[in-house]
């Protein structure tokens, strides 16, 4: 079983009121080479293969730009013909409700395998990310980061979404994309809803797992997790 599909069993999360992505960003960041520094004495790590050091400057990656510097995909034009055609080339195989949203994931998972990090990745679309608040000079695109180490994604955060009218409009979206078949839609929730209607103040969410151990002990998904499944024992007939 590989990192991808092996359950998060671990997990840290906050949300911070009055305060926003780039906020999350900047306090991440320092937590991360805290950690190294505290943990292992040192910023420099092998993970996968690829060498980075946590003490360089973060860079930051636009998500639509990457895909199409790495793939040649604009994920507003291309079509999804053009799109399923890199992903075969990739030698990804589909399965399931294959829409657009999950086609242009896709396109992304082959580009993050390249980058070493570390690297904030930045400017996700909202129909890709429906719990995120929009930027306010385009509401289509969100504010929200992953950060990139080795070739993964080792922690999510957002600005939340407080308006109950377009978290709304957006779980219908996603409800709709999981009745088609689209297992990784978002659910609708609206208990959620109905709580953003009494009122949030402008927060940063963000969480991480211990997947981020495991890359820098450069260790796999099993040997890394405290309690992994184990395989059902049959018993003798």
């Amino acid at each position: 079983m590989d990192d991808e599909h092996l359950p998060e069993y671990y997990s840290l999360e906050w949300y911070w009121a009055y305060a926003d992505y780039k906020d999350n960003m900047k306090l991440t960041c320092e937590l991360y080479r805290y950690l190294a520094e505290k943990v292992y004495g040192k910023t420099k790590f092998t993970s996968r293969g690829m060498e980075y050091d946590l003490a360089d400057e973060w860079k930051e990656l636009d998500y639509m730009q990457v895909i199409k510097e790495k793939t040649g995909i604009d994920i507003i034009n291309s079509t999804d013909e053009e799109m399923k055609e890199v992903v075969k080339n990739a030698g990804v195989k589909l399965t399931g409700e294959i829409n657009r949203a999950r086609l242009i994931d896709n396109c992304w998972k082959i580009v993050r395998k390249s980058l070493t990090g570390p690297a904030f990745l930045l400017n996700e679309p909202k129909f890709m990310s429906p719990l995120a608040k929009s930027k306010s000079d385009n509401p289509e695109i969100t504010e929200r980061f992953h950060i990139i180490l080795a070739g993964s994604e080792l922690g999510n955060g957002y600005s939340e979404l407080n308006d109950p009218v377009d978290q709304r409009e957006r779980f219908e979206e996603q409800q709709n994309a999981r009745e088609k078949g689209d297992d990784e839609a978002q659910m609708m929730d609206t208990d959620f809803v109905e709580m953003l209607e009494y009122g949030m103040p402008p927060t940063s969410g963000f969480g991480m797992s211990e997947r981020l151990f495991w890359f820098l002990e450069d260790v796999s998904a099993r040997e890394g997790t405290l309690f992994p499944p184990m395989r059902v024992k049959k018993e003798d007939k």
